[in-house]
């Protein structure tokens, strides 16, 4: 029997490439590498969207809401084995006005949804939780910034020990991307994964998970 992941995430999870303003190829894109990394074992199920939030209403865009798609998205894949959730780069925009405890919070009541959908789940709730990589220094003379507004990349980096702590109270899994060795952000606009680091996560999730859920064969 396949095990069922499903990545959710922001547009690093779409495979959003900022070089071209294109998404990688399935050749390319961390969830595609993973799958093949990972085997006929497991079913790895893509569920990125660009500009994806864990619970903030974007007035600019519909839908960009984590919190409101996550219970129809798990429906939509289950039975699951594991929830893969990889989100906060989005939540550190200025029009949000939210700290990086707030955006914890966020990441905390989204993942205690998760929690509480037992009806997606093959057998018990089973939550990885990815502190994405931080946006990079560089970041405030591209053209984009006046997207994300200030204090942007500090708010990044503060996200991954607030996300351990929410990994630890809930007893669900975690890792921080931006510790992986050589992971990089592109620098088109230094808060999307280079082509490189796609394969860098891919790699470290592949050893990571069969630990977290065992296939059959193990």
């Amino acid at each position: 029997m396949e095990k069922t992941i499903v990545c959710f995430g922001d547009s690093n999870t779409h495979g959003y490439n900022s070089e071209n303003m294109l998404r990688f190829t399935p050749q390319e894109r961390w969830t595609c590498l993973l799958a093949e990394q990972l085997g006929s074992s497991y079913r790895v199920c893509e569920e990125g969207l660009s500009g994806r939030t864990t619970v903030f209403e974007d007035p600019l865009f519909e839908g960009l809401q984590g919190f409101t798609y996550l219970y129809p998205c798990m429906m939509t894949h289950e039975p699951l084995d594991l929830l893969v959730v990889m989100l906060g780069t989005n939540d550190v925009k200025e029009r949000f006005s939210a700290t990086p405890e707030n955006i914890a919070k966020g990441m905390e009541r989204l993942v205690n949804k998760a929690l509480c959908s037992a009806e997606a789940w093959r057998a018990k709730p089973n939550v990885l939780i990815i502190a994405p990589p931080p946006i990079a220094q560089g970041y405030e003379s591209t053209v984009v910034s006046g997207e994300m507004g200030k204090s942007c990349v500090e708010k990044s980096r503060a996200l991954a020990p607030l996300y351990k702590d929410v990994a630890e109270r809930l007893n669900c899994h975690f890792l921080d991307a931006g510790s992986i060795e050589g992971m990089e952000m592109a620098p088109y606009d230094y808060m999307h994964l280079s082509r490189e680091s796609h394969k860098l996560l891919a790699a470290k999730l592949a050893e990571l998970i069969p630990q977290i859920v065992p296939s059959e064969e193990d």
